[in-house]
């Protein structure tokens, strides 16, 4: 039987997304053979039994560990809270508190928003994408609030979605995007160290000297180094694209979609794009947590209502 060229790609896009899911998990898998690799060719390869060389040897050997140990203990900690964090859902019968649809701030009562929503459904006025001010997400049947997207991996609404990432098993929401950023920063500085620790061990290996070790230790160092190196160059990349979408009050997706609003309603200047995403209370802003007085008084930290400049409110 013939298929159209639309019904081939949606067949084609589910079989992807199914694919994702299924591969998502060795993923999990994956990072964590990496880490035990490098934990490996660090520790108990090269800089532990340097430990006891004595000197300044020693102290350096110490140094390298314990920055190594710290660095991987956040490095975990902000992975896993990625990995076990919803990133964010549309709450059931959520609806907005005002009718964003012809500028009213009076609340909406239930009889009232069903039918203006049962008029707009009529109309044809409620669409998946666009910029209109009510959305309405036709798969999962339901009302999106602002800054909401559908994930076809996931296969539901993630509130202010950034990206289905599948390192993390996970999509990159508003209740996670602080700890995948996290994530990002532990892993370039961990990596940066393990490639620079290794580096003189790695550079011994083109010099006419005899290197100490068996034949397997010295494939893991070798190894390690170039593993190292490569993730901390990719995710250097990440880093500077991700800390650019934070100045900007932005996500993955709102960077593309907005490419001819050149005036972002949500950019309120630096500091303020920041403290959407990473909290006002600087003791938090390093680890995977956020105070509780900045979950009570900073909404956007939940994902459902976000501050606007007055003057751009009507785009």
């Amino acid at each position: 039987m013939h298929r159209s060229g639309p019904v081939v790609m949606a067949w084609n896009v589910f079989k992807f997304c199914t694919a994702l899911r299924a591969f998502g998990s060795l993923m999990i898998l994956l990072v964590l053979g990496i880490v035990g690799v490098s934990y490996y060719a660090v520790v108990v390869a090269n800089y532990g039994p340097a430990l006891g060389a004595g000197g300044i040897d020693s102290l350096l050997a110490l140094a390298v560990l314990i920055l190594f140990h710290v660095l991987l203990g956040l490095l975990l900690w902000s992975y896993f809270s990625v990995v076990f964090t919803d990133p964010g859902s549309v709450p059931p019968n959520w609806k907005p508190t005002v009718d964003e649809e012809i500028g009213e701030n009076a609340p909406l009562t239930n009889l009232d928003f069903s039918n203006h929503i049962l008029n707009l459904q009529q109309q044809g006025h409620l669409a998946e994408t666009g910029n209109p001010r009510i959305r309405y997400c036709r798969k999962c049947n339901q009302l999106k609030p602002p800054r909401c997207h559908h994930c076809s991996v996931c296969g539901r609404c993630v509130l202010k979605m950034d990206h289905h990432c599948v390192w993390v098993v996970n999509c990159v929401g508003a209740l996670n995007y602080k700890f995948f950023l996290l994530f990002l920063f532990y892993t370039f500085l961990e990596t940066t160290l393990v490639t620079l620790s290794l580096f003189p061990h790695f550079i011994a290996f083109f010099k006419d000297v005899e290197i100490p070790g068996t034949p397997g230790t010295l494939a893991t160092t070798f190894l390690t180094f170039v593993l190292n190196l490569a993730f901390a160059l990719s995710v250097l990349g990440f880093l500077i694209m991700h800390v650019s979408l934070v100045a900007k009050n932005t996500t993955t997706i709102e960077a593309y979609e907005k490419k001819a609003t050149p005036r972002w309603k949500y950019d309120l200047g630096r500091k303020k794009n920041f403290e959407q995403v990473f909290g006002a209370d600087k003791r938090y802003w390093f680890i995977p947590l956020y105070s509780e007085e900045d979950l009570k008084r900073m909404p956007a930290l939940q994902g459902l209502e976000y501050p606007t400049k007055p003057d751009l409110d009507a785009q």
